[in-house]
């Protein structure tokens, strides 16, 4: 590509989001790491600059319509349109069913779905525009059903049907969307989920590995491998698609 293309991916401070953004940008994108917090996201972009790449931060809730429409005018108006978007951003409120307030329910929706939505609503006209667009969604294996999340899993299987609906409704003007459903990822997240069951960090991650086929848990990278590919020049044939990286099938 000649001039590089801007890529905004959300819930980008820290985890899966922060290893997709310094990804994107080695591989010569400019780079709009998003996240709630604005000062949070300034680390990875120190790091995306001293290696030579373009950043910028942007602050923004993904569930505010007025916030998202401000965040992808300013990543336009400061990196140039972008026509690569990887909707990451995503929270836990985990809790058995009856447990389970309409709190955690609505928060998790919010952010994982209604966030999608907008992110991907705000910046398709600039894909649309280009004639030229990839779009990734993060769905999870909880998508095919874990105690304790109702809500998480509901909202990644959610994802995986409005990444198909957007592989058919935009792939006329040469967009592409498909979805990753990561396996078990070694991040902060995981790390608060150990906590919360009362389980230390090294254990959970030896106990997860034994029941992985490749026998180890995934690390950013794995995702950021598998997202570099799909919102590459390469995949323009690869639509409506949820590729599982997991290490293996769980059955």
């Amino acid at each position: 590509m000649s001039e590089p293309r801007t890529a905004i991916i959300t819930g980008a401070a820290r985890g899966i989001g922060a290893g997709i953004a310094k990804r994107f940008a080695a591989d010569g994108f400019k780079v709009a790491v998003l996240d709630l917090d604005e000062a949070a996201c300034q680390t990875v972009v120190d790091e995306i600059v001293a290696n030579g790449g373009q950043a910028l931060a942007v602050g923004a809730n993904v569930a505010d319509a007025d916030a998202v429409e401000a965040a992808v005018s300013k990543v336009a108006e400061e990196l140039g349109a972008p026509t690569v978007l990887v909707n990451n951003a995503g929270v836990i409120r985990d809790n058995l069913l009856f447990k389970m307030t309409t709190d955690d329910w609505d928060l998790v929706m919010d952010v994982h779905l209604k966030g999608s939505f907008l992110m991907t609503k705000a910046v398709q006209k600039h894909m649309t525009e280009a004639k030229y667009g990839r779009i990734v969604n993060l769905s999870s294996t909880s998508a095919l059903g874990n105690r304790g999340q109702a809500n998480y899993s509901a909202a990644k299987a959610g994802l995986q049907g409005f990444t198909k609906t957007l592989a058919i409704e935009l792939g006329k003007y040469g967009v592409t969307a498909n979805a990753i459903a990561p396996g078990f990822i070694q991040t902060d997240m995981t790390a608060a989920t150990a906590e919360r069951i009362g389980v230390p960090f090294d254990d959970f991650i030896e106990y997860a590995s034994k029941e992985i086929p490749v026998q180890r848990v995934g690390q950013p990278e794995d995702i950021a491998n598998t997202a570099a590919f799909l919102c590459g020049e390469a995949a323009g044939f690869v639509s409506g698609q949820v590729i599982y990286v997991a290490g293996g099938p769980k059955d």
